[in-house]
């Protein structure tokens, strides 16, 4: 399974960037969990990555900042019993992670304002509801 990442179509991990550790996976299982190497811990150092443009990589630093531990970014994976499927998830999670982090930032919001018959439309809304509202009261009379 020592083949490139796909993040996006620019970007390519090379299989030589990524690091995998392998570990007792915990939970049910039986047997099983105490005799296999299940656990999958993927590695991806992205600070130093040489296969990351620059102007990615800040920005993608700065939009996982919070899960990198010294520029690295780790993913872990236990949820089946068998670590080739485990491999697979890791490698699908690092590759969307990557992927939403280097996307590009949302256009910036440009305020409007009301135009003036929104305005009286809402106006008009309002008080016929006020006389709505008034019509339900009693009267003094009653």
């Amino acid at each position: 399974m020592a083949e490139d990442l796909t993040v996006t179509g620019v970007l390519v991990i090379p299989a030589s960037e990524l690091r995998e550790r392998f570990s007792r996976s915990s939970g049910p299982g039986g047997q099983h969990v105490n005799t296999t190497d299940s656990r999958v811990e993927l590695s991806f150092d992205l600070a130093n990555s040489p296969s990351v443009p620059d102007r990615l990589r800040t920005r993608m630093l700065d939009r996982l900042a919070t899960r990198l531990v010294n520029g690295v970014l780790t993913i872990a994976a236990s949820e089946q019993r068998a670590q080739l499927q485990n491999r697979a998830a890791a490698r699908e999670r690092l590759a969307s992670l990557l992927r939403d982090a280097a996307a590009a930032p949302p256009p910036v919001r440009r305020a409007t304002k009301p135009s003036r018959r929104a305005k009286e439309r809402r106006i008009s809304a309002k008080k016929r509801r006020g006389v709505t509202k008034r019509n339900r009261r009693a009267s003094p009379d009653d």
